[in-house]
């Protein structure tokens, strides 16, 4: 019925990127595939089938996201910290872009993502997401600002722009 195999490579990307956890990625995939398979009546030929799976995987994280919010709630402790990629498997700039990329909101990650790492234009990427194009377009701008700011060392967690104080 379809043929997702060459797409899982930037299905799963994009799900390391949302999720920053290998086994969480492949179980988002997993979920998505099973979610497409299940409504495979609702495709409409013709659209791209990169599109659709990119938005019924992304819809998947945050129907994820929102659930574990709830669950966090009423849970008394909290999930273990993120351990990040071992140092072996990476270069010590690709664990800097990759620190940099962790410091951006989760919307100017998946925006960056999509339209960097998959390459989408700007009207797919808005699509997948369900956003207007421009509120995609300022938000990846925003977030292509926010990266210079950090590898400039002038970011501050609290707000996007930092403020110098000069003395005279």
């Amino acid at each position: 019925m379809f043929h997702v195999t060459d797409l899982l490579p930037a299905l799963l990307r994009y799900a390391r990127r949302l999720t920053r956890d290998e086994h969480e990625a492949e179980d988002l995939v997993q979920e998505t595939l099973a979610a497409a398979y299940a409504n495979a009546s609702s495709y409409q030929p013709g659209r791209s089938l990169r599109i659709w799976l990119f938005a019924i995987l992304h819809n998947a994280f945050i129907s994820r996201a929102r659930h574990d919010a709830v669950r966090e709630r009423y849970r008394a402790s909290s999930f273990p910290p993120d351990t990040g990629p071992s140092p072996q498997e990476h270069s010590v700039r690709l664990r800097e872009v990759a620190a940099a990329l962790d410091r951006l909101s989760e919307e100017q990650r998946q925006v960056l993502h999509l339209i960097a790492v998959e390459g989408l234009s700007y009207q797919e990427a808005a699509a997948v997401i369900g956003i207007p194009i421009g509120t995609l377009i300022s938000r990846l701008s925003r977030a292509r600002a926010r990266l210079r700011a950090i590898e400039d060392g002038d970011a501050d967690d609290r707000s996007p722009v930092s403020l110098r104080i000069v003395e005279n």
